[in-house]
C-alpha cells in the first residue's frame, strides 16, 4: 500500500463523511435516505466495523503467510482456501437464510468468525502458528462467510422501505469502497508498530461489534421462506432464477463482472511494471483513482432513492465500463500514456460502481421475501469466483499478451450487457417494472395502516 493510496482512501472516507454526517441544524435532510431509518442506521454502523475487520484480516493473513513461508505459492493457497468455500457453500447458505431466523444467523456467523480470528491471533502471539493453521482458518472463515452473506443480504431490506433500496445498497457498497484502502493501511501500521497478532485481535473485534449490534437490534418478524427438504429448497431457488430472464441477466452480469471485468486488478502489476513502467507507486495511483471513482459514484447513488433510469444505469454502465477497460488495456500497451491510464481508471471506477449497485438494488426490489436468501446466495457465489479471474486472465495472457487478455475481458462484459438488452424488452424496461413494484409496495403499506 503506497502513501498515495492511503491519502486517496482517506480523502474518499472524508467525502463519505460529508455525505452522511449532517450539520446539526439540518440533520434529517442531510442524511442519505436509507439512514433515516434507525434500525438500518445501527446495522450500517455495525457493518462498517465488520467490513473493516474483514479487510484487516485478509491483509494480515496474507502478510503472515508470506512471513512464515516466504512463498508466493502459499499466498495462492490462502486465496484459494478463502474463495472455494464461497463457491461451494453460498447456495446452501441461501437456503439456510430462508429457513432460519436471519438475525440469529448473522449473530452466530459473525461471532464464529471473530472466534476463528482470535484463535489465529493467539497462535500468532504465542509463536505457535504454522502455515496449515492459516489455511484451515481461512477455509473455515470462508465457509462461515458463505452463510453470513446471504443472511445479511436477506435481512437489511426489512429495515427500510423499498423506495430507498438504491440508497441502502449504495451505503453498503460505500463501506466496502471506503475501507478497502484505509483498513488495509491501518493493518499495515499495526503490523509495523506492534505485530500480526494485534492486527488480528482488532480485526476480530470488528466482527464482534456487528454481532453485538445485531443482538440488540429490533427487526420485524420475517416469515421463513423455505421449509422441508433443503435439497428441494435449493432446486426451487435455482429453478426460480432460471425461469426469470431478468434474474438470470442480473446475476449473469455479476458473474461476467467478477470473472472477466475485474481480472485487470490481478494483472495490474504487469501494467505498472512492464507496460506503463511506473512501478509500485504508479500502481498505487492507478488503483487509488479507480477506488476514488467507485466511491464517488457510490456516494452519489447513496443520496438518491430508487431511480427511473435503473435499466439504463445497468446496461449503459456495464457497456461503458467494458469499453473503458478495453480502451485502458489497448492504449496502455500501444500509447503508454500514464495520464490517460489514470483518467480511464477513474472512469472505470465510476461506471463499475454505477451498474453493480444498480444490479444489487434491482435484485433486492424484484426478489420475493420467501426467495431472498437463495437468490442472494447465488448472487454472492458469483462474487466468490473473483479470485479465480486472475487465473483465466493470466492463462490467456500467456498466449496473446496481458493487454489483449484484459481487453477481451472488457469486451465480454460490454457484449453480455448489450446483447440480451437488445433482444429482451423486459430488460430494456426494467426501470418501469421497478417503479410499478415500488408503487405496489407503497400502496400495500398504506392499506395496512389502521384507519383513524
Amino acid at each position: 500500500m503506497t502513501w498515495i493510496g492511503v491519502l486517496i482512501g482517506a480523502f474518499g472516507l472524508f467525502l463519505l463523511a460529508l455525505a452522511i454526517v449532517p450539520q446539526v441544524s439540518r440533520m434529517r435532510t442531510a442524511l442519505p435516505p436509507a439512514l433515516h431509518y434507525p434500525q438500518y442506521r445501527a446495522y450500517w454502523l455495525g457493518m462498517l466495523a465488520s467490513v473493516s475487520g474483514f479487510q484487516m484480516f485478509r491483509v494480515t493473513q496474507a502478510w503472515l503467510v508470506y512471513e512464515i513461508t516466504g512463498s508466493p505459492l502459499y499466498l495462492g493457497y490462502a486465496a484459494a482456501a478463502t474463495a472455494l468455500p464461497g463457491i461451494i457453500f453460498n447456495l446452501f447458505g441461501g437456503v439456510v437464510a430462508d429457513k432460519l431466523d436471519k438475525r440469529r444467523l448473522v449473530i452466530a456467523t459473525q461471532s464464529i468468525t471473530a472466534v476463528l480470528i482470535f484463535l489465529l491471533a493467539t497462535l500468532t502471539a504465542q509463536n505457535l502458528v504454522q502455515p496449515w493453521h492459516v489455511l484451515v482458518i481461512a477455509f473455515l472463515a470462508g465457509a462461515v462467510e458463505a452463510f453470513d452473506t446471504p443472511a445479511r443480504q436477506a435481512l437489511y431490506p426489512h429495515l427500510i422501505d423499498r423506495k430507498v433500496m438504491m440508497s441502502a445498497v449504495a451505503m453498503n457498497s460505500a463501506i466496502w469502497q471506503g475501507t478497502r484502502i484505509v483498513a488495509p493501511a491501518a493493518a499495515g501500521f499495526l503490523i509495523d508498530i506492534f505485530n500480526n497478532a494485534v492486527s488480528f485481535y482488532l480485526a476480530g473485534s470488528g466482527f464482534l461489534i456487528l454481532a453485538l449490534i445485531m443482538y440488540r437490534l429490533k427487526i420485524p418478524n420475517i416469515v421463513a421462506g423455505a421449509q422441508g427438504n433443503p435439497a428441494k429448497n435449493l432446486l426451487e431457488g435455482l429453478q426460480y432464477i432460471g425461469k426469470n430472464s431478468i434474474f438470470s441477466f442480473l446475476i449473469g452480469m455479476t458473474f461476467f463482472n467478477s470473472f472477466f471485468g475485474m481480472a485487470y486488478v490481478m494483472l495490474m502489476p504487469v501494467f505498472a511494471v512492464d507496460i506503463l513502467e511506473v512501478g509500485a507507486r504508479g500502481q498505487g495511483f492507478l488503483l487509488g483513482l479507480g477506488g476514488a471513482g467507485s466511491l464517488l459514484a457510490t456516494i452519489w447513488l447513496s443520496s438518491r432513492g430508487n431511480t427511473r433510469y435503473k435499466g439504463f444505469l445497468i446496461i449503459g454502465g456495464a457497456v461503458l465500463f467494458g469499453l473503458a477497460l478495453a480502451t485502458f488495456a489497448v492504449t496502455s500497451s500501444f500509447l503508454g500514456f500514464y495520464s490517460l491510464a489514470l483518467f480511464l481508471m477513474f472512469l472505470m471506477g465510476i461506471f463499475n460502481s454505477t451498474y453493480m449497485i444498480s444490479i444489487q438494488s434491482s435484485l433486492q426490489m424484484l426478489v420475493p421475501d420467501r426467495m431472498r436468501g437463495r437468490v442472494m446466495g447465488f448472487y454472492g457465489m458469483t462474487w466468490s469466483i473473483m479470485p479465480l479471474s486472475g487465473l483465466q486472465a493470466g492463462a490467456l495472457a500467456n498466449f496473446i499478451g496481458t493487454s489483449f487478455a484484459v481487453m477481451i475481458g472488457g469486451l465480454a462484459v460490454a457484449a453480455f450487457a448489450l446483447g440480451p438488452a437488445l433482444l429482451n424488452s423486459n430488460l430494456r424496461n426494467l426501470g418501469t417494472t421497478l417503479r410499478q413494484l415500488e408503487r405496489a409496495a407503497t400502496d400495500s403499506a398504506v392499506s395496512r395502516q389502521p384507519s383513524a
